[in-house]
C-alpha cells in the first residue's frame, strides 16, 4: 500500500499539472490584470497572508484521527470529536459574517489566528475534554478563515481601491489554484515531519502555529479595518432566507444536492483514515493524493465549461460517478476481506468528483439564488448538512454501526443517490431569461475550501 500510495501520488500530480496548465491558458482573466501593476500589488498582498493562513489550515489535515487514535481513544469516541468540530464550525459559521460586519473584518481575522493557535496548542493534550474544546475552537476558526477573509478582500477591493467588481473572480480564482498547490504540499510536509522524522501525529500542529503566528503579525501591522455600514437585522434576514427556500423548487433543490452531497464528504473525511491506515498507507502522501485529484476535478470543470458543457450537467456526472465510488466501498470495506488498495481508488475517484462539485455548485448558487438572499439562504443549507453528517458519524455509537464501515458508505451511496435524484429535477426545470445570459459566464465561481 505504502509503494502505491507514493506511485499514485507521482502519476497523478503529472496528469494534474498538465491538466491544470491547459485551464489556465484558457481562462480569459489575463489580458484584463496585466496592465494594472496596482492591482497585481494589492492581490499578492492579500495572498501573502490568506495564503499562509489556508497552508497552516491544511498542516492539521492529514493526521487528525491518527492524532486521537495515538492517545487511545476508540472509533466512537473520535466521531463525536468530529461531530463538535463540524457542528461548532457550522453553527458559528452563521454568526461570523455578521461579526465581522459589525466588529471589524480585520479584528476578527486577528482572533482567528489567536484561536486556531490555541486550538492547535491544545492538541498537546490526552485530556477529552480538552481536545473537545479544541475542536470547537478549530470550528470556530475555521467558520472565521472561510468568510471574514474574503470579506476584507472584498471590501478593500471595492471600497478602498475602487477596482472594478468583475475583478474579484480573478483574484478569488489564482486563490483557489495556490490553495490546492498548497494542500498538496502540506500533505509532503506532515508526512515528513510525522513520519520520516518520527516526530509523531502531533507535529503538523506545532507546525502550524508559527505560519499563524506570521498571518497575525501581518495582519495587525498593513492591514486597514473595515465594517459594514448597514446593519443587519439577523431574524428578518434569515426567515425571508426561508420564505425563498420554500418558494422556488429550483432553491429547494440546490440545498437539498448541497445538504446530501456535502455530509458526505465531511463522513468521507472521518472514514478515510480508519480504512487506509491498517494497510501501511502513508496518511500525508494519500492525503496529497487527494487534493490532486481535487484539483483535477477543478481543472476539468473549467476545461468542460469551456466548452460550454451545462455546470447542471457536470454536477450530475459527479454526483453518478461519486454513487459509484461509494458503491466500490461497501465491497472493499467488508470486514472479513477488505480491500484497502480498491478503497484507495474508489476513495481517489470521489476526490476527482468533490473538484468537479464545488466550482459547479458555486456557480449555481451564483445564477439561482438572489444575491439579497445569498447569506440566509446558504446557512439555511447547512442546517440539514450538519444534521446529516453528524447523524451519520453518531450511528458509529450503535453497536451495529462499530467497526463496521462499510455499513456507513451504504447510507452514504443512499445519500448520493437522492442528490442524483435531485440534481436531475434541476436540470428538467426551466431556465430564467437572467439565468441564460449568464450561462457563458460559468468560469471560476467558487473552488474548494478545506474540507479536512
Amino acid at each position: 500500500m505504502l509503494a502505491i500510495a507514493y506511485f499514485t501520488f507521482v502519476a497523478l500530480g503529472g496528469i494534474c499539472a498538465a491538466l491544470q496548465l491547459w485551464a489556465y491558458y484558457i481562462r480569459r482573466d489575463n489580458s484584463v490584470i496585466g496592465n494594472n501593476p496596482q492591482f497585481r500589488k494589492f492581490q499578492r498582498g492579500y495572498f501573502a497572508v490568506y495564503l499562509v493562513a489556508m497552508f497552516a489550515d491544511w498542516l492539521q489535515g492529514p493526521y487528525l484521527y491518527k492524532l486521537y487514535s495515538y492517545y487511545g481513544f476508540q472509533e466512537d469516541q473520535i466521531a463525536v470529536l468530529y461531530v463538535f468540530g463540524f457542528a461548532s464550525s457550522v453553527i458559528f459559521g452563521t454568526w461570523t459574517p455578521i461579526a465581522a460586519d459589525q466588529f471589524g473584518r480585520k479584528k476578527l481575522c486577528i482572533i482567528f489566528t489567536i484561536t486556531y493557535s490555541l486550538a492547535c496548542m491544545l492538541k498537546l493534550s490526552r485530556s477529552y475534554g480538552v481536545l473537545i474544546i479544541s475542536r470547537v475552537l478549530g470550528g470556530v476558526a475555521t467558520s472565521v478563515l472561510f468568510s471574514a477573509f474574503e470579506a476584507w478582500y472584498v471590501y478593500e477591493h471595492l471600497e478602498t481601491h475602487d477596482f472594478p467588481k468583475e475583478w474579484i473572480p480573478i483574484t478569488f480564482a489564482k486563490a483557489s489554484m495556490w490553495n490546492g498547490v498548497l494542500a498538496v504540499v502540506a500533505g509532503v510536509t506532515t508526512n515528513i515531519v510525522s513520519e520520516w522524522f518520527g516526530l509523531g501525529p502531533v507535529a503538523p500542529y506545532m507546525i502550524a502555529v508559527p505560519f499563524l503566528i506570521f498571518v497575525g503579525i501581518i495582519i495587525s501591522t498593513h492591514w486597514n479595518e473595515n465594517t459594514s455600514i448597514s446593519k443587519v437585522r439577523f431574524r428578518k434576514v434569515c426567515c425571508e432566507g426561508l420564505r425563498k427556500i420554500a418558494s422556488s423548487e429550483k432553491i429547494f433543490m440546490l440545498g437539498a444536492i448541497e445538504a446530501l452531497f456535502e455530509s458526505v464528504i465531511y463522513t468521507i473525511i472521518f472514514l478515510w483514515t480508519p480504512i487506509l491506515e491498517p494497510a501501511g498507507a502513508s496518511l500525508g502522501i494519500v492525503f496529497s493524493s487527494f487534493m490532486v485529484c481535487i484539483l483535477i476535478g477543478q481543472a476539468v470543470f473549467q476545461v468542460l465549461s469551456s466548452k460550454g458543457i451545462p455546470a447542471t450537467a457536470m454536477l450530475t456526472f459527479a454526483v453518478g460517478l461519486a454513487m459509484v465510488s461509494n458503491l466500490i466501498c461497501v465491497f472493499s470495506t467488508h470486514p472479513q476481506s477488505p480491500n484497502a488498495n480498491a478503497s484507495f481508488i474508489a476513495l481517489l475517484i470521489f476526490q476527482f468528483c468533490v473538484g468537479m462539485y464545488f466550482p459547479a455548485m458555486g456557480y449555481l448558487r451564483l445564477r439561482v439564488i438572489p444575491d439579497a438572499y445569498r447569506y440566509p439562504i446558504t446557512n439555511w443549507f447547512r442546517v440539514p448538512l450538519n444534521l446529516i453528517s453528524c447523524g451519520v458519524l453518531m450511528l458509529l455509537h450503535e453497536d451495529v454501526f462499530q467497526h463496521g464501515n462499510r455499513y456507513i458508505f451504504v447510507i452514504c451511496v443512499g445519500l448520493l443517490f437522492l442528490t442524483l435524484m435531485c440534481a436531475s429535477r434541476l436540470i428538467k426545470l426551466p431556465k430564467t431569461e437572467e439565468e441564460e445570459e449568464q450561462e457563458m459566464m460559468m468560469m471560476e465561481s467558487e473552488h474548494i475550501h478545506n474540507i479536512f
